[in-house]
């Protein structure tokens, strides 16, 4: 649950942030999220639906003055979930369903505004040993 992934290249990101309601608890949070991400691999993982990989980042309030220009402090609490699929099509087809989205729905309970949007992987690596 709590180990490495690895990403083959080729793969279709999803990055979904999700600002969260102001009176909630970060225990229910992680608690929708865990039942939440239970379902995708163990229904949608692989070769059942696609799914490869994902993470949940809690925001910090860092913001790199390095490597922002004209970054701003969201005012919201929010949550990223970063999720690995060998398509489009098939995370599709896996939020479409009715187990996701009882699991999903729970999530939303939570939330004020979410929004998910898709990558194309151009580049990744690791440093020369």
């Amino acid at each position: 649950m709590y180990e490495a992934v690895s990403i083959p290249f080729g793969a279709k990101m999803l990055f979904n942030t999700l600002k969260l309601k102001p009176d909630v608890e970060m225990s229910d949070v992680e608690l929708a999220l865990g039942e939440m991400c239970n379902v995708v691999k163990n229904t949608y993982g692989g070769e059942r639906g696609g799914f490869i990989a994902g993470q949940v980042f809690r925001f910090t309030g860092f913001i790199s003055g390095e490597g922002s220009l004209n970054a701003k402090k969201p005012e919201d609490d929010h949550v990223v979930i970063v999720t690995y699929w060998n398509s489009f099509e098939a995370h599709e087809k896996s939020h479409a369903d009715a187990t996701f989205k009882s699991r999903f729905s729970a999530l939303m309970e939570l939330c004020t505004e979410a929004d998910e949007i898709g990558y194309e992987m151009l580049w990744q690596g690791e440093p020369e040993p």
